[in-house]
């Protein structure tokens, strides 16, 4: 099914930046390299930043990364699949993808888009991250229209990423992740005054259930490999058993088991990189008890087993 950003008025969008020269931009990247579905090698040596300016004509077929990205067309359309939808980009929509979702892409045969990529993981111990992840957990359109509370100051934000990037300023990483910093509020904000709506209660009280939601995150964080419940996360946060698992899927978009099944393997996806570690060890230390569940869940999860996770990163050191 195609998503059509139809029935909108139709609008101007702002002007992008116009950068200076890209040609010294992007130099040391040789071509996609996906192992399974997974794209890797996404960014430089020294950088946890890629920003396109990208005029290709070719398709991306489905695949997924780890890197937080954003699509914004500026000449001719975009179209973007992901959970079994296609979302039509025009020019000056923006698309935001969590890192681990699947997705293709899809260039008409003449066009012009710039795609943001980001890893995140360094802000990881910023007071909030999980809370912002968990309203992150899926792909945001972000129209003048569908959006107009917080359109401009994303695209703002964009605009001055791109100028950055490729105009070479002096300490442009710390520029560009101020801005991704601001971005990253702007949208968890309007995000989660949406999910509010879901829940019954004053605005004081909705505040108060966030603030601690978001103290179970941290505490989810803290002790994911631990022989956590439902009923025992849900009394450390001060609910009961079944407010918690309606305030847990408003707010995170998961239920709780399904969570924690994704936080447990997004620590085996950096145990797995650890050579001297076996994958029971890596199952064991993760939180899980049973490998068959451990190997289950990483390939629904990630489209490989854990086995061939760890060796396509052992085969990527023997490169190096």
């Amino acid at each position: 099914m195609v998503k059509e950003n139809a029935a909108r008025a139709p609008h101007a969008p702002l002007q992008i930046v116009r950068v200076r020269d890209v040609s010294h931009t992007n130099t040391d990247w040789h071509g996609r390299v996906l192992h399974m579905k997974e794209e890797t090698e996404i960014f430089p040596d020294d950088s946890y930043i890629r920003i396109w300016q990208n005029e290709q004509i070719d398709s991306y077929p489905v695949h997924w990364h780890n890197a937080f990205e954003i699509i914004l067309p500026v000449e001719n359309y975009y179209d973007v699949e992901v959970d079994e939808e296609t979302i039509h980009l025009n020019p000056g929509e923006i698309i935001i993808i969590p890192a681990g979702k699947s997705h293709a892409l899809y260039a008409p045969e003449t066009g012009r888009r710039y795609i943001l990529l980001f890893g995140i993981g360094t802000m990881s111990k910023i007071r909030g991250y999980s809370s912002i992840l968990s309203l992150l957990n899926s792909t945001m359109l972000i129209t003048p229209t569908t959006t107009p509370e917080i359109y401009n100051d994303v695209y703002a934000r964009i605009t001055m990423m791109i100028s950055e990037f490729f105009n070479d300023n002096d300490f442009y990483e710390f520029s560009i992740y101020s801005n991704l910093m601001s971005l990253l509020v702007s949208v968890s904000r309007y995000a989660l005054a949406m999910s509010r709506d879901n829940v019954s209660g004053s605005y004081m009280t909705k505040k108060k259930h966030f603030h601690r939601f978001q103290q179970v995150l941290d505490y989810i964080d803290a002790h994911y490999a631990d022989n956590l419940t439902l009923e025992s996360v849900a009394e450390y946060g001060g609910f009961s058993k079944y407010y918690f698992s309606r305030l847990f899927k408003d707010y995170s978009g998961y239920n709780f088991y399904d969570y924690l099944v994704m936080r447990r393997i997004k620590a085996a996806e950096l145990l797995l990189t650890q050579p001297k570690l076996s994958i029971t060890e890596v199952a064991l230390q993760s939180g899980f008890t049973s490998i068959s569940t451990f190997n289950r869940s990483f390939k629904k999860i990630k489209g490989c087993t854990p086995g061939e996770y760890k060796a396509m990163y052992t085969r990527k050191e023997a490169v190096y």
